[in-house]
């Protein structure tokens, strides 16, 4: 194969050329033939038309039109062949190290403890993790109360960047209050449970830890059984901030005080402990980013098994498609369209 140059896909089908032989031997046979007719016993040939109300071609026309039909079924096998040119490498799929983060965007998380939010943090961290990554496939889950999908497992990580500007507190809804984190992670195992298990399969979650549901690290416990490691990025201070409202100011619990959130790293450790990943405080420096993804490439696989590509080539077929449409017109307006009777 020629490497990126003009080729066909299945040249074979120019072996239909050969028909044109035959055809060409038949159509000789037959003028012959017709010139040893019957009729030209009786008549002279400049008299035949007259006789019968038809003519014979003459050969130039007789073999005009053998010339024409012929480029024509030579258009339909040039296509049939598949023109190509222009390739495109494709990294192949294999089973690797893939990565399932969890943001939670909650109304804690737009406490200003950490510049420029935790939130704003937070999208800051996911935007160093997919500019470092070079092994590792992400996805997106954003989670509130409800848990919603923003990417599954990819190697496009650039729609993951190009989203990120968009998300925020805002997408949750404002009559819901709290983070439900155990909707996100049966949401995440199902997403993961359809990978290879072959490959390294991970959960990241971003959070401030203000989560008050009972019971999360047993629920993280399956999952550490099941190969999926979880690892944690904490954002925000133990010294916390006041949760603002929507409408501005600082949100108010139900005794009219100001609600104060802080950053619950003794939860945000356990889940980590118990799910067999890592804890990090989030900051402004690499170091934690890049400790994220260690722990995330750890996948059983040879290096090379993730670098094979597959060559997706450019077709041009249509490109003799339209040549013989057009040519197939101008020939049907040649032999003359049915006029319409004039008044």
């Amino acid at each position: 194969m020629i490497e990126g140059g003009f080729h066909f896909e299945q040249p074979l089908w120019f072996l239909g050329l050969l028909a044109l032989i035959p055809v060409a031997w038949w159509l000789k046979r037959t003028a012959d033939r017709a010139a040893q007719g019957p009729l030209h016993r009786y008549a002279d040939p400049h008299l035949l038309p007259h006789l019968t109300g038809t003519r014979d071609l003459r050969t130039s026309e007789r073999w005009g039109r053998y010339l024409r039909w012929s480029l024509l079924w030579a258009l339909l096998l040039t296509a049939m062949a598949g023109p190509r040119w222009d390739a495109t490498d494709v990294r192949l799929f294999h089973p690797g190290n893939h990565l399932l983060i969890l943001l939670d965007i909650s109304r804690s998380m737009q406490a200003s403890d950490v510049n420029p939010n935790r939130l704003g943090r937070a999208r800051h961290e996911i935007s160093d993790l997919i500019r470092k990554n070079r092994e590792v496939r992400l996805g997106l889950i954003l989670f509130a109360t409800v848990p919603h999908v923003v990417s599954p497992i990819t190697e496009d990580t650039r729609t993951i960047l190009n989203a990120l500007p968009a998300l925020s507190g805002e997408l949750a809804s404002p009559n819901l209050q709290g983070s439900r984190l155990r909707e996100a992670l049966t949401r995440a195992e199902a997403l993961l449970s359809g990978l290879p298990e072959e490959g390294a399969r991970s959960i990241l979650l971003i959070s401030d830890g203000d989560l008050d549901e009972p019971g999360l690290t047993e629920l993280v416990e399956p999952l550490a059984a099941a190969g999926i490691r979880v690892h944690v990025l904490g954002i925000g201070t133990p010294e916390g901030a006041l949760v603002p409202a929507p409408g501005g100011g600082a949100l108010r619990g139900p005794d009219g005080e100001p609600v104060r959130t802080a950053l619950n790293e003794p939860l945000l450790e356990s889940l980590a402990a118990t799910g067999g990943g890592i804890y990090r405080r989030a900051d402004f420096r690499d170091s934690d980013t890049d400790a994220i993804l260690r722990a995330v490439a750890v996948s059983r696989l040879p290096p090379q098994a993730r670098d094979e590509r597959t060559r997706i080539w450019n077709e041009r077929f249509w490109i003799p498609v339209l040549v013989l449409m057009l040519a197939l017109a101008w020939q049907f307006r040649a032999l003359g369209w049915p006029r319409r009777p004039s008044p």
